[in-house]
C-alpha cells in the first residue's frame, strides 16, 4: 500500500495538468503550442513540473478590489436601529 501512494499522486497530479491544459485559454499559455501541452501534461512528473512551472501564465485579479465587509456590530451599537426605538 505504501508503494502505490507516490504512484497514485503522480497519476492524480498529471490527471489534474491534462484538465488544467485543456481548461486554459490559448493567450494564457507561454512557450509552446496547447496541443504539445497537451502531450507532455501526458509525461506524468516532467509534464506537470514544466505546466506548473513554465506553462501557464499567473493569473491577475479581474475588476476593481472588493470591498471590505462591514464589521458586525450588536443592535445597541447600531444608530439606525436605536433610532426607531
Amino acid at each position: 500500500m505504501a508503494k502505490a501512494i507516490p504512484i497514485i499522486i503522480v497519476v492524480a497530479l498529471a490527471v489534474y495538468t491534462l484538465f488544467d491544459v485543456i481548461a486554459t485559454p490559448r493567450d494564457r499559455i507561454r512557450a509552446l503550442p496547447k496541443p504539445v501541452w497537451i502531450l507532455l501534461a501526458l509525461v506524468p512528473a516532467l509534464g506537470v513540473l514544466l505546466w506548473l512551472t513554465v506553462g501557464k501564465m499567473p493569473t491577475k485579479p479581474s475588476g476593481p478590489p472588493r470591498p471590505q465587509r462591514p464589521i458586525a456590530r450588536g443592535p445597541d451599537d447600531d444608530p439606525d436601529f436605536l433610532r426607531g426605538l
